[in-house]
This record gives C-alpha cells, structure tokens and sequence, in this order.
C-alpha cells in the first residue's frame, strides 16, 4: 500500500468521525468519498489529511467552550482556516478565533463570524443548495478542475479556497458571481503559477494508485 493510499485510509477514518460532532455543515458534507477526492487534490496528501483533523479540532474545541452561543463552520485549507457563521457580540467572535489559532497545525485564521443571530435551519439549506449550484456551474464550465477550488456559504456569501492560477480564480470566482442567490464572493485563494499547476497536477496523477481513474 502506497502513501497515498494509507492517507486515504486515514482520511476515511477521520470522515468517519465527523458525524460525531455536531453544529456544522461543513462536518457533515465529509463523507466516505473524501479518500477519492484527494486523488485529484493539490495539496500534499499529508497536507490534505492534516487540513481535515483541523477542522474536526476546532469543531471540537468551539462546541466545548462556547456550546450554543455560537454557530461557527470551520473549513481548512492547507493549514488556514476560515471561520464562518454567527457569534453573539465581537468579544466571543474574537475568543473563537483564538481558540482555533491556537490549535496545532493552524499555520493562520480567516475569521468571517458575522456579529448576528444564529441562523435558521432554513438558511444554512440555501447556503447548502448555493454551494450545490456553484459546484455544478463550475462542473458545467469545464474551465478547471472543480476538486481544486472549495465551496463555502454562508449568509449567501461564497468563499472560494485552494491552490489556483489567477486564471483558475478569475474563473471561478466570475462563475460564483454570477450564480443566482449569491450575494457576494470572497477570494480565499492561495495562487500559484501556471507552471506549478501543472507541476502539481502532474505529480498528484503520478501518485494515484494503479488502476485508479
């Protein structure tokens, strides 16, 4: 079994895991497919199974010190997180932000809490199906690889993560704009240049186990 392979058994494990904790969207989207996903991933596969116990770490640590004062989605890419979701006042948006940099690994925080009532059940499955709805514009497009940019929504918001071009970001980011029920889109991309893309993606297609598609 290669290196790859372990990881992806150990991303599985960790996926495994998630539906423990409770209060976030993001957890629950994990799923057994993760192991597959990071076939396709630029990040280094210890990277990628480093970024998903990360977030079940700061999922972990702000439901024990805040419990249901806050609604807080964790979502880590290598190594930065971005915070999303409500916090009652400014002082506990803060405290939740520390909390998380604090956490081994967290190489930085992107702290996006909104100061506001905790949203509704209804409101996190529109931000849900506005995810779903940009992840298929981007499938439909075929500009790049959807498995190298993230999703994120909150509050109508989109998010968008990962190692990417700047054509890949100008790409992505035009198509996010201009889906219906998106209010704004914040770039939370780390850039690299076309060479290291393919580079990257090279790499990633030689690590791949054989027989994988």
């Amino acid at each position: 079994m290669n290196k790859l392979a372990r990881s992806a058994l150990l991303v599985s494990a960790l996926a495994g895991a998630v539906p423990l904790l409770a209060g976030c969207v993001t957890a629950a989207a994990v799923g057994v497919g993760a192991g597959a996903l990071m076939l396709t991933d630029r990040r280094p596969s210890e990277t990628y199974v480093a970024d998903e116990a990360v977030e079940i770490r700061a999922l972990k640590a702000i439901n024990e010190k805040f419990g249901d004062r806050v609604h807080v989605n964790t979502t880590s890419y290598n190594l930065k997180v971005l915070l999303t979701g409500e916090a009652p006042d400014a002082a506990v948006k803060e405290r939740v932000e520390r909390t998380v940099a604090a956490l081994p690994n967290v190489k930085g925080v992107l702290n996006e809490i909104q100061v506001a009532p905790i949203s509704s059940f209804g409101a996190r499955s529109n931000d849900t199906y506005i995810t779903s709805k940009v992840k298929a514009r981007f499938i439909e497009a075929n500009k790049f690889s959807p498995n190298h940019v993230k999703v994120v929504t909150e509050a109508g918001a989109v998010y968008l993560m990962g190692l990417v071009t700047q054509r890949e970001a100008e790409d992505a980011t035009e198509l996010a704009r201009t889906t219906s029920g998106v209010r704004k889109v914040v770039r939370a991309f780390e850039y690299i240049s076309e060479e290291q893309a393919r580079q990257l993606d090279l790499r990633r297609s030689a690590d791949k186990p054989a027989g994988s598609s």
